[in-house]
């Protein structure tokens, strides 16, 4: 399957720099998956659309100030770090700039209180570092990382729990679950209070998820791994919806991998509670195990996000839906609108 079938004009003015003031006045497109309805409402209406029985899964893990800026110690140039995978012992596997000047033996110095050794070159051109502190990681992280926004937004954000969901509760991700942006605690209570279950994964969100595709064949693509959990909680909640016929309705892409991960990893019987490392990688043809419905924003276009949706609704719905989209002015990717395909 050619990845250019998943391609579409996307004007430059409609993705989305700032996020809205209020959350839940982002737009809403509603899509029917089998017919490839549409209907347009805002996104606090999703109230309307959800039905006492459905089972509401976010995502609730929690972006780190994960860019640091540093200088080489060799010549004092100026070094760029984006942690994207802790992998203990105060390892991390990190994208760096300028890549062709960060080689194995580089150190780069973060101030006074941090440093880093490069130890390795990683897959997709990453690499694997090697962290000396005084004190914890995390406080040194709060005090001199960035948030690590993606690179089409250009603009500052002022108040950096805007690019957190308001549930967030677990840190390990180098980006926001950006589905779950839309919901606020009020939003929330009243999807409780019409009988929806509301329930928790964790997927800690890698860049892997976002970068472009590098081949002509979707097939040929690998995903790069993100780590998942899935607690004993949340799985019996998922599987009394199951048993009773209730809808389990992903919110992000994030979430719909997870669901689909374990789905795929307890086949034959009941879901049980889990973790590790997944590189699901979900396109037409792909049979869904767990996943009825999904909220989702608008994605890159000959993106494996775009592959995804097109996956649960169909690329000629999927397409349709986006023209529709880039018709109507609708805002794209992290801070833009959502969609809600069932």
């Amino acid at each position: 399957m050619n990845v250019e079938l998943y391609d579409f004009e996307l004007p430059e003015e409609l993705i989305a720099q700032t996020p809205l003031q209020d959350r839940t006045s982002s737009r809403l497109l509603t899509l029917n998956k089998e017919s490839g309805a549409m209907a347009h409402h805002t996104f606090k209406d999703i109230v309307n659309e959800l039905h006492a029985g459905d089972t509401l899964v976010l995502n609730d893990t929690r972006v780190i100030p994960a860019r640091l800026f540093g200088l080489k110690e060799d010549t004092g140039a100026k070094a760029e770090v984006l942690l994207l995978k802790n992998l203990g012992e105060d390892r991390w596997e990190a994208l760096v700039k300028p890549g062709k000047k960060l080689k194995v033996g580089s150190v780069i110095h973060f101030g006074d209180e941090l440093k880093a050794v490069i130890e390795e070159e990683s897959d997709m051109g990453g690499r694997v570092l090697s962290f000396t502190y005084e004190g914890i990681f995390q406080e040194i992280l709060d005090r001199l990382g960035q948030m690590p926004l993606p690179p089409y937004i250009k603009e500052k954000l002022d108040d950096k729990e805007r690019y957190q969901t308001v549930y967030s509760r677990h840190e390990g991700s180098a980006a926001a679950p950006t589905a779950g942006l839309h919901f606020t605690e009020e939003l929330l209570d009243e999807i409780r209070a019409k009988g929806v279950t509301v329930t928790f994964i964790t997927l800690h969100v890698g860049l892997g998820t976002f970068r472009p595709m590098s081949v002509d064949r979707v097939e040929d693509h690998v995903m790069h791994a993100e780590y998942y959990s899935i607690s004993q909680e949340t799985v019996e909640v998922l599987n009394n919806a199951r048993d009773k016929g209730g809808r389990i309705i992903a919110v992000g892409t994030t979430s719909c991998r997870t669901l689909e991960t374990v789905g795929n990893r307890f086949p034959e019987g009941p879901l049980e509670a889990c973790n590790g490392w997944t590189d699901i990688f979900m396109y037409p043809g792909y049979s869904f195990k767990v996943v009825n419905a999904l909220i989702t924003n608008f994605h890159l276009p000959k993106s494996t996000l775009v592959m995804l949706v097109s996956a649960l609704a169909g690329r000629e719905h999927i397409l349709e839906a986006y023209q529709e989209a880039i018709d109507m002015e609708y805002r794209f990717f992290s801070f833009g609108d959502a969609m809600f395909i069932y």
